[in-house]
């Protein structure tokens, strides 16, 4: 397994959780992090990515200031901290690395894919 995200669960709205997602070195070094996720029934949507570095990041506009991105590139390792959940952000969250060392909302800009992660928001 090249790409994998983990923590999801079950949490009341307010509440927070942090996804990791673990690489391969030979795909996450140099390479920006995606999250994206898809809630049922919907298409799949950009959460939040960072630079190969982590000096640059985006997000959406439903997560800014809710949501951090961060990487530990000595653990091949991108985290997102969810806090103040909401149910709406109820959906199967997916980490994905870049062919490029900066990357955005452009799904197309993501080569590899994780099997994805079930966050569940009650309310």
């Amino acid at each position: 397994v090249q790409l994998q995200a983990s923590g999801g669960g079950l949490v009341q709205a307010g509440g927070s959780l942090r996804l990791p997602c673990t690489a391969s070195r030979r795909i996450f070094s140099n390479n920006a992090v995606g999250w994206f996720r898809q809630a049922p029934g919907k298409e799949r949507e950009f959460v939040a990515s960072i630079s190969w570095r982590g000096d640059t990041t985006v997000y959406a506009d439903n997560v800014q200031g809710r949501f951090t991105i961060s990487r530990d590139n000595a653990k091949n390792t991108v985290f997102l901290q969810m806090n103040s959940l909401k149910p709406e952000d109820t959906a199967t969250y997916y980490c994905a690395v870049s062919r490029y060392p900066y990357s955005g909302r452009e799904m197309t800009d993501y080569q590899y894919w994780g099997q994805g992660t079930l966050v569940t928001v009650s309310s």
